[in-house]
């Protein structure tokens, strides 16, 4: 994708990622990327590898300066979840510690709850390399993991973070699962379609198509139910009344 236009924080209360011990700049831009591409806009690193700003950070953003601009880094995981109510932890293996562990649909749906009811939530991401250690863990409520191919399960930051920022925004009410392309035109009104189960109907029945007068209303529903079904545009009626009028008016020419 090409780079954009600098990226506008979001306003609503949203988790806050934070990235502990980061050891790539470019890593902690994509990261960011990827946070403002999902509505979140709040970061926190813990002991950056390379030091805070990070020019090559700033490069690999794409536009999201509005992210690290805002960045805070700590020392440790405690001083960055210190002012937190609940806090998720990522994690790819198999631990020592007993914890609940949830895929990132799930936690969504959770921190979702627990911002409606005012708690300040975080989401711990580790270190490319080696993940969060058992000290960082139990700093979280909960434990989150990406379900992947158990074989190769291989992410960076940035991925792992995209996938959970996906998750979130997704959880959204204002998120719909379905949508019509930006390009087509509004849905077709009843009467619209009435219109043309009409004009159909007239040239089927010239056509004689519909001949059989036992089967006529049979045929005739089914014909009307699939075009129901089709949930077309304003410009596909249009489009459909055309073709309706050049075979029948080939038909007569035939004749």
């Amino acid at each position: 994708m090409g780079r954009s236009s600098k990226g506008r924080a979001t306003t609503a209360a949203t988790p806050t990622v934070i990235l502990v011990r980061p050891q790539l700049g470019e890593n902690i831009g994509m990261a960011a990327r990827a946070m403002l591409n999902c509505g979140l806009s709040s970061l926190r690193l813990v002991a950056p590898r390379d030091g805070w700003p990070n020019p090559k950070a700033q490069r690999a953003a794409s536009g999201a300066d509005v992210v690290l601009d805002k960045a805070k880094v700590f020392a440790s995981v405690g001083e960055a979840v210190a002012d937190l109510e609940r806090v998720v932890a990522t994690t790819a293996r198999n631990r020592e510690l007993s914890q609940r562990i949830v895929t990132p649909r799930r936690a969504a749906g959770e921190m979702r709850a627990w911002i409606a009811e005012g708690d300040k939530v975080g989401i711990l991401f580790g270190p490319e390399r080696t993940g969060l250690t058992n000290d960082d863990m139990v700093q979280a409520d909960t434990a989150l993991s990406i379900p992947l191919n158990p074989q190769f399960s291989s992410l960076n930051v940035a991925q792992a973070v995209l996938l959970v920022a996906y998750e979130w925004i997704a959880s959204g009410e204002g998120t719909a699962t379905e949508r019509m392309s930006d390009h087509s035109t509004r849905p077709a009104t009843k009467d619209e379609l009435q219109n043309l189960f009409a004009h159909l109907e007239r040239a089927l029945d010239q056509s004689g198509f519909l001949r059989n007068k036992a089967m006529r209303p049979a045929m005739v529903n089914n014909l009307r139910a699939l075009l129901q079904r089709t949930a077309m545009t304003e410009q596909e009626v249009r489009s459909f009344h055309g073709v309706i009028k050049y075979l029948a008016k080939h038909k007569h020419e035939e004749e």
